[in-house]
């Protein structure tokens, strides 16, 4: 017994202690050559960094991301990162990194999300092992949907197989998180340091991929994390700068404006790849003689009062976007996914003929049949087609001059039936026991003092989100962000808090439901600790409205989508130092006075708006396409069978 050593938690502090320290001065050491060069590539150059170095795992990680551009974390630490955790001290404290400690992961997932969606600043995700990677890997799905690009590092099971490790699945298989964290994009598991140039290599072409980004998953072991090896840091990949492609076969291009000329109808359906492209679609609608269609995700690509805009399309959709799918002859793909909801599922070009798709992905270029597919940069392509079409004459100009003066009736006709609804006073509120803001005319005043003020604007998921990409008046895209894609209740209010990983925020407003707000509620703690200046406005209408509709349309009776629990949202955030809760009032005009007192405060401000919830006409916009759920799957189905495309 006496050649026994015995561990005690003292011993175990005071070997991190000592053989520690001289490893840390070096991480110290690098860390400061890297601030002071400005980037990891300009420290090597200069030769304030040597490119060959013995590092931990965990420090090698934060090296090869801050290769490709990544220098902000968002991080919930435990056990299964403690590692990577003391890396990220060093290098935050030398001001190479900015690490934002979040209450959820759901949440961070989120706010990481926001950050590279609204700002194409690029960051990383850290939890711990188990039920954190599994919130987070959850959260990642509005990523995955909208393809946004993020880095996601989770803590894993160890490589020794000693035994079910605290909080992994807990079942005798190897790599479980991988293969889930694989099936929602890609993942790739450090088993061993020397697999980082390859991790990271695949990291890069997934989260920085030009046309389908989407997150990468990193899981860390947690005993390989601390292992030291020997590294090039020269090696570690970069971010790939890769040149815009397009058809090099002139052919496609000509056979697409055969196809535009020979058309009367012609409709461009402008899905969420078209954000950022607005110049470029606008020219081509211009040379095409179209009308543009926007998806949820796509608003402003046109101007809101551009002629030839006819707003969202879809399953929620428009009087005039879902009339111009109706009878458009010709459609012009550009950038969309064929989400169901986008296009009726399957149903909402009835009268196209043909289709003209501008896509990176070959799977989303050809999801139509009689498809001209033009595959590569969305700009580079329609800039390609306008040039060629501005040579051309057609013979159907009079009838696609008759096509746009019906389709700007229609618009019209869109414009006067919102208008309606937003000067609609206060209806008389069962809950609320008098009259209340209905919910069209409450977003319309919350996203006009958005849009004078210059705020970016979060849509949560349910009835806010459904009225709101109806509502929203925006002149170029970036300025509304729906997150359709996975419609995730809480993406909205947890969005703000991409503010604090960027140098240069925009003012942030949150349009979110109170069920939305309920599901991820951290942002009161979080945007005050890390100082975000923005606005939670709740639009509270006690139930879930958009699923009360829709079961009140189907079935005519709603079932378990409300309750008759009270909850005083301006008493619940004032509980948290430094936010400013305010009762955003009964009327247009007592809204718009509490916008203004939210705005000034210096930090997060929450807008509590009871809004009406019922079955008056002037309380909804309406759906206007057709959608495979319910009891409308029989007529649906039966139409799609009888669709060409």
């Amino acid at each position: 017994m006496s050649n026994v050593a015995v561990v005690t938690p003292e011993r175990i502090t005071e070997t991190a202690k000592t053989g520690g320290s001289s490893k840390e001065a070096a991480v110290h050491k690098r860390a400061r050559a890297i601030a002071k060069a400005g980037s990891l590539s300009d420290a090597l150059a200069d030769g304030t960094l040597e490119k060959s170095a013995e590092l931990s795992l965990s420090e090698a990680l934060v090296l090869g991301l801050l290769k490709q551009g990544v220098r902000t974390f968002f991080a919930i630490f435990g056990h299964g990162s403690t590692d990577i955790a003391n890396v990220l001290a060093i290098y935050d404290a030398e001001g190479v990194t900015r690490t934002i400690n979040c209450r959820n992961e759901v949440e961070m997932a989120h706010a990481a999300t926001a950050l590279r969606w609204t700002y194409g600043e690029t960051p990383a995700v850290i939890t711990s092992i188990g039920p954190g990677a599994l919130q987070a890997l959850a959260g990642s799905l509005a990523a995955a949907s909208n393809g946004v690009g993020v880095y996601h590092i989770y803590g894993d099971e160890t490589t020794y197989g000693e035994g079910y490790n605290m909080q992994q699945v807990p079942k005798p298989a190897q790599g479980v998180f991988g293969r889930m964290t694989a099936d929602m994009g890609e993942s790739y598991t450090l088993h061993t340091p020397q697999a980082l140039r390859e991790a990271l290599r695949r990291g890069a072409n997934r989260v920085f991929h030009p046309y389908k980004a989407g997150p990468f998953y990193l899981m860390l072991p947690i005993n390989t994390q601390p292992v030291q090896t020997e590294v090039n840091l020269g090696s570690l990949p970069e971010r790939p700068v890769l040149p815009a492609v397009a058809p090099a076969d002139t052919r496609a291009y000509d056979e697409a404006c055969d196809l535009i000329e020979g058309h009367a109808r012609v409709m461009i359906k402008a899905g969420g790849g078209t954000r950022g492209h607005d110049a470029a679609i606008r020219r081509l609608a211009e040379a095409a003689g179209a009308v543009v269609v926007t998806s949820p995700g796509s608003t402003g690509v046109l101007a809101d009062n551009d002629p030839k805009n006819m707003h969202v399309g879809g399953s929620k959709g428009s009087i005039s976007g879902n009339h111009a799918m109706r009878h458009a002859d010709l459609v012009i793909v550009i950038g969309s996914r064929a989400v169901c909801q986008a296009d009726c599922s399957g149903i909402g070009y009835k009268s196209a003929r043909h289709v003209i798709n501008i896509n990176g992905d070959i799977a989303d270029a050809t999801h139509y049949n009689h498809t001209t597919a033009l595959i590569g940069d969305i700009s580079v392509i329609a800039d390609a087609l306008s040039k060629r079409l501005a040579g051309r004459t057609s013979a159907n100009e009079a009838a696609k001059q008759s096509w746009l003066k019906a389709c700007a009736a229609k618009k019209k006709e869109w414009t006067d039936y919102k208008a309606e609804r937003y000067a609609a006073a206060p209806i008389n509120d069962a809950v609320w026991q008098r009259p209340a803001l209905a919910q069209p005319a409450a977003i319309k005043v919350v996203a006009d003092f958005a849009k004078r003020i210059g705020a970016a604007k979060y849509f949560d998921a349910g009835n806010v989100q459904a009225n709101g990409f109806q509502i929203v008046e925006d002149d170029k895209t970036g300025d509304t962000f729906t997150e359709s894609g996975a419609s995730y209740m809480g993406f909205a209010t947890s969005a703000l808090l991409a503010a604090a990983g960027t140098l240069s925020p925009r003012y942030g407003i949150a349009f979110t439901g109170d069920g939305s707000f309920m599901m991820n509620p951290q942002i009161l703690i979080d945007a005050v600790e890390h100082g975000v200046h923005g606005m939670v406005v709740i639009f509270d209408n006690r139930r879930m409205a958009a699923i009360t509709s829709l079961q009140l349309a189907q079935y005519g009776k709603e079932f378990r989508t409300n309750d008759a629990v009270p909850v005083d949202y301006v008493q619940l955030a004032s509980a948290v130092g430094g936010v400013k809760a305010i009762h955003g009032g009964w009327t247009a005009d007592e809204l718009k006075a509490a916008l203004e007192q939210a705005h000034a405060h210096q930090g997060l401000s929450v807008l509590h708006v009871p809004v009406y919830a019922g079955e008056d006409p002037l309380s909804e916009l309406g759906a206007w396409g057709e959608w495979n759920v319910g009891n409308w799957c029989e007529n649906v189905q039966d139409q799609w069978l009888q669709q060409d495309l």
